[in-house]
C-alpha cells in the first residue's frame, strides 16, 4: 500500500499524505486536488473506494424494439450517455422475435425499482395495441417517456420526428428530378408512424405530381419492416413502372436496390430510391443511400431531459414534441429518364437535330462525313 500511496502522489504531483486524505474521504483537500488524486487513480489502473465512487441517481429502463436495425443502436447510444450525465444507470431490454417481450421486460425493471423508462418504438406506436399497460404505469406513479409514435390517450410525454413532413420532403425531391410514377414502401399500417408516412404520400402526391384516387392507391406498397419487406414491396412496384420509390426506413430501401438489381434495373440511373433514418454506414453503401435524416441526438436529449424532469418532480408537458427531418441527397436518386413510349402507335419525340456543319475559314467544311 505505501508503493502504491506513492505511484499516486507521484502521478498527481501531490503528497502522500493529501492522497491518504483523499482515499479516506476526508475534509481539508481542494475540490481540483481531489479530483487529480482521482485522476490518478484512474490513470494508474487502481480501482476507487467505494466511498469515493459516484453513487447513482437511479436505474432508469430503456425499451427497444431490437438492434438489427442500426437506428435503435444509435438511439439506444445518445440516451444511455444522456442518462449518465444527469447521474442515472441506464437498463437496456433488447427485444427480439420470440424472445421477451415489453410487458416482461416492464416487469423485470419495476422489480429492480427503475426510477423511470424509456420506450422507444414501442406498443404504444401500435393502433392495435391495448395501452392500459402504460395508464397502469403512470397511475402508480412511474415516470415514463415515449419515442416515435404518438397515443393520445397515454397522459406522457411524446419524442417523435415529423414522419409526414419527411414523407412529403422525399417525394418533393423525387419530383423536382422530374419523377410522376413514384411509389411507397412502408411497414403495416396499424403504427402511428406508418399512418402518417402515407397521409404524408397521399398528399404531396396529389398536390406536386397530380396523382390522386386509384392511381395512388396502386403506388404505396405496405410490407414489413426490414431488407425482405422492402425488396418484395419494391419488386411489386418496378414490376408497375415507377421510377422513384420512397422507403420507410433505411433498410427496407436497401432491400429496394436489391429488388431492382435483381431486374436488370439499375439504381439511380433506371430507378431513384430514398430511404428514412440515415443509419451509420448509409453514407457506404453502393449506391450512397439518399435519406431522410431523423435528428437522433436532439430527439434522444429531449426524451430523457423530459423524463429527468418528471423523476425530479418537475413534469413535463405531456403532449407530443415533433422533430423536423433533413433530407441528405447522395447517390441513389437521380434525374428522372424519358419514359419509352409504350406501344407502336404511340407518338415518338421528335428526332435530334443534326449538329450544324462548322466552317473554318480557308479550311473549308468539316461537318460531313
Amino acid at each position: 500500500m505505501r508503493a502504491r500511496l506513492s505511484d499516486i502522489a507521484q502521478q498527481a504531483e501531490v503528497s502522500e499524505a493529501t492522497v491518504s486524505r483523499v482515499l479516506n474521504d476526508r475534509p481539508g483537500v481542494a475540490p481540483e486536488t481531489r479530483q487529480a488524486v482521482l485522476t490518478a487513480l484512474d490513470v494508474l489502473g487502481y480501482e476507487r473506494p467505494a466511498r469515493l465512487r459516484k453513487r447513482s441517481a437511479g436505474l432508469v429502463g430503456l425499451v427497444v424494439p431490437e438492434l438489427e436495425n442500426p437506428i435503435f443502436p444509435a438511439f439506444a447510444q445518445v440516451i444511455e450517455s444522456t442518462l449518465a450525465q444527469s447521474g442515472f444507470t441506464p437498463v437496456l431490454c433488447t427485444q427480439t422475435p420470440g424472445g421477451v417481450t415489453e410487458d416482461e421486460y416492464v416487469e423485470m425493471l419495476l422489480d429492480r425499482q427503475v426510477s423511470g423508462i424509456v420506450f422507444v418504438s414501442g406498443l404504444h406506436a401500435d393502433t392495435a395495441a391495448n395501452h392500459d399497460r402504460y395508464r397502469a404505469l403512470i397511475a402508480r406513479p412511474l415516470p415514463m417517456v415515449m419515442i416515435n409514435g404518438f397515443a393520445p390517450s397515454i397522459d406522457a410525454p411524446f419524442v417523435s420526428c415529423d414522419d409526414r413532413e419527411a414523407t412529403e420532403l422525399a417525394v418533393a425531391h423525387l419530383v423536382a428530378l422530374g419523377h410522376r410514377r413514384i411509389g411507397l414502401i412502408t411497414g403495416p399500417d396499424r403504427f402511428v408512424p406508418v399512418q402518417r408516412r402515407v397521409a404524408g404520400f397521399r398528399a404531396a402526391m396529389s398536390r406536386l405530381a397530380g396523382v390522386t384516387g386509384n392511381d395512388l392507391d396502386e403506388l404505396a406498397e405496405l410490407s414489413l419492416f426490414g431488407v425482405e419487406g422492402g425488396e418484395a414491396a419494391a419488386g411489386r412496384l418496378i414490376d408497375r413502372d415507377v421510377t422513384g420509390i420512397v422507403c420507410g426506413s433505411d433498410l427496407m430501401a436497401l432491400g429496394a436496390i436489391r429488388a431492382a438489381r435483381q431486374r436488370g434495373r439499375s439504381v439511380p440511373g433506371e430507378l431513384s430510391v430514398v430511404g428514412y433514418d440515415d443509419s451509420p454506414l448509409m453514407a457506404f453503401t453502393d449506391p450512397p443511400l439518399t435519406t431522410m435524416r431523423q435528428p437522433v441526438t436532439a430527439m434522444a436529449v429531449a426524451a430523457v431531459r423530459a423524463l429527468v424532469d418528471e423523476i425530479n418532480g418537475h413534469a413535463a408537458p405531456h403532449s407530443e414534441y415533433l422533430f423536423r427531418p433533413e433530407l441528405v441527397v447522395r447517390g441513389s436518386t437521380a434525374v428522372a429518364r424519358p419514359t419509352p413510349p409504350s406501344s407502336a402507335n404511340a407518338p415518338r419525340p421528335p428526332p435530334w437535330p443534326s449538329p450544324p456543319d462548322l466552317t473554318v475559314p480557308g479550311c473549308g467544311t468539316t461537318g460531313g462525313a
